[in-house]
């Protein structure tokens, strides 16, 4: 299990960002801290350990970005995503500058929140695990594999051709419509678990937005429309 600290003074927020986490499989919020001080003396307890940060920038009086070249200097083996308001040059060079593995600018997608803790475990693992590396390692370790309008992506493995072209064809046939996951399997007769990673990686290739809604229960409702942009890109995935 990957451990997660939060490291935000808005309550609200840390707590959205703690339930995102809990919807990742893998990832758990080992802990939030309300300022850097929290975040410091959780960091110094280490138990469990630390294996990624999200940080804020804005918080209280204080700058997010001075826990970094702390980090660096005391060389704890842990990562950043810094999840913040500040979209300022100076801001996101001084958070690159000191090694951040990613910037999510609020207010952001589930989608991307997903797809950032996702990707970074994915190269995580491949340094981890390898002594030597091919020239595709490198550039999925440096570069990413984000799709751009016009081109389609390769499927991860456990995904069809034939089960994304069904998929796809219902989305093309309903594209101004919000959706959530059971809507959907229930649709194309597939079950909820398998429709949902096609949703997932739709999402993280940009064709679908995605949004989070709570229900009386409190348990959240993902539910995702098509982004008119993409349209093209869906359209090569219903052929």
């Amino acid at each position: 299990m990957i451990n997660v600290l939060v490291v935000d003074d808005d309550a609200m927020v840390a707590e959205l960002n703690r339930c995102y986490i809990g919807n990742i499989p893998g990832f758990t919020c080992c802990g939030t801290a309300s300022n850097l001080q929290q975040a410091k003396e959780r960091l110094a307890r280490n138990d469990p350990p630390v294996d990624l940060i999200l940080l804020d920038i804005y918080i209280q009086q204080e700058n997010g970005l001075d826990l970094l070249p702390e980090l660096r200097t005391t060389k704890r083996p842990v990562d950043v995503i810094v999840i913040s308001s500040a979209a300022d040059a100076a801001t996101i060079k001084t958070s690159l500058h000191y090694g951040v593995v990613d910037y999510l600018i609020k207010p952001f997608q589930f989608a991307r929140f997903e797809e950032a803790l996702t990707s970074w475990r994915q190269k995580k693992s491949l340094m981890d695990n390898q002594q030597f590396y091919q020239q595709s390692d490198l550039d999925l370790l440096i570069h990413g594999n984000a799709a751009t309008p016009d081109e389609p992506q390769r499927l991860p493995k456990g995904l069809t051709p034939q089960t994304l072209r069904i998929i796809c064809q219902w989305i093309d046939a309903h594209a101004t419509s919000e959706f959530s996951t059971d809507e959907l399997a229930a649709e194309v007769n597939i079950s909820r678990v398998s429709c949902r990673k096609y949703l997932i990686w739709l999402a993280q290739i940009n064709i679908l937005l995605t949004s989070i809604h709570y229900g009386a229960t409190g348990r959240p409702v993902y539910r995702y429309r098509l982004q008119e942009e993409y349209h093209e890109l869906l359209t090569q995935y219903c052929q």
